[in-house]
């Protein structure tokens, strides 16, 4: 039989909102890629945690719920899915394990913290690439990870990326995935910024008056340029899954899929034309690529963007690539 550890994370960094109920400190917001975290507490498990673990147990499971305020709690936890020693000295996966990993999820952001942890364990220096890691891969295959949303009551509204997948939220149909479901591996994004990608990012902001805001930047896709840098840009949406898809009512991306091992990138720009009786209109002109990489080189001095819901500014180049079915979760 399996033993199962339930991880819940409990820090608010990487979680919009805040307090109990709120996907905040107390209730698992994500540590940061530093170790920051806060030394708020929040002792008792939240009530889809404590039905996941029963359900489990109720299968002969041996389970053990954790909760995680630091990267290095997170650490701790991902340490038991390590595989033996190998000759050449490398930390990697067990693909026979018998110990599973669910992680309770109040955001994306905190489902990202966990695989962001997975890639810097297992991911070796490119001074040690093994022969046996795939060509086009930086990672091996992580180990699947069962997500168990905090919020089940949303199942028909929600647009996470369990909602996005078709994955059961209901805790005891998370426990039956993970006893008995199989591993759907899913491609991952990583980025020059030392962090991972599971949905996608969206650039760009709007006003008070909710207005987007033009910004420029040079975006290209495996040499595809969509924008040199010299004309506004109204938003960005740099996608593997389909959270971002849409603003409002333009269709940014046309058909993500976390598993076709592509980024698919849009920027949707204002076009002015002028109509036969020389009338100034304006039209927004959606540009689309799909590639290996992306690249996006801001020419503004920050560029605000939600990376898997987690907020951020972008002052610098960002270039962001594909990892063909890295990582995998339970389904049914």
């Amino acid at each position: 039989m399996y033993d199962v550890v339930l991880l819940t994370l409990g820090s608010e960094r990487d979680a919009p909102g805040g307090g109990c109920g709120g996907g905040g400190a107390c209730c698992g917001g994500a540590p940061e890629a530093a170790g920051e975290h806060t030394e708020e507490r929040c002792e008792t498990p939240r009530v889809p945690v404590l039905a996941c673990a029963d359900a489990l147990t109720a299968r002969g499971a041996r389970v053990e719920t954790v909760t995680a305020r630091s990267d290095a709690e997170i650490d701790e936890v991902l340490a038991r899915l390590d595989g033996p020693p190998r000759p050449d000295g490398l930390t990697w996966p067990d693909p026979d394990s018998k110990t599973r990993l669910v992680v309770a999820t109040a955001s994306d952001g905190q489902l990202r913290a966990v695989l962001r942890r997975l890639v810097r364990r297992y991911a070796p220096p490119p001074s040690r690439r093994p022969a046996d890691l795939p060509g086009n891969r930086t990672v091996p295959d992580l180990p699947p990870v069962g997500v168990l949303p905090l919020d089940p009551a949303r199942s028909g509204t929600a647009r996470d990326l369990a909602a996005q997948l078709g994955l059961p939220r209901d805790p005891a149909e998370v426990a039956a995935a993970v006893l008995d479901g199989t591993a759907r591996r899913l491609d991952l994004l990583r980025n020059d910024g030392g962090s991972v990608t599971l949905d996608g990012a969206l650039l760009g902001a709007a006003d008070d008056a909710g207005r987007p805001l033009h910004w420029r930047a040079r975006v290209e896709v495996d040499g595809t340029v969509l924008s040199t840098g010299e004309e506004p840009i109204m938003a960005c949406a740099v996608g593997n899954a389909g959270g971002y898809a849409r603003l409002d009512d333009v269709v940014l991306l046309a058909d993500p899929d976390p598993t076709d091992g592509r980024v698919e990138v849009a920027v949707a720009v204002p076009v002015v034309t002028r109509s036969a009786l020389g009338r100034k209109k304006v039209r927004l002109e959606v540009r689309r690529a799909r590639g290996r990489a992306a690249a996006v080189v801001p020419r503004d001095e920050k560029v605000p963007f939600l990376d898997d819901g987690v907020e951020g500014e972008l002052s610098r180049k960002r270039s962001w690539w594909t990892e063909p079915g890295a990582w995998a979760v339970w389904t049914a």
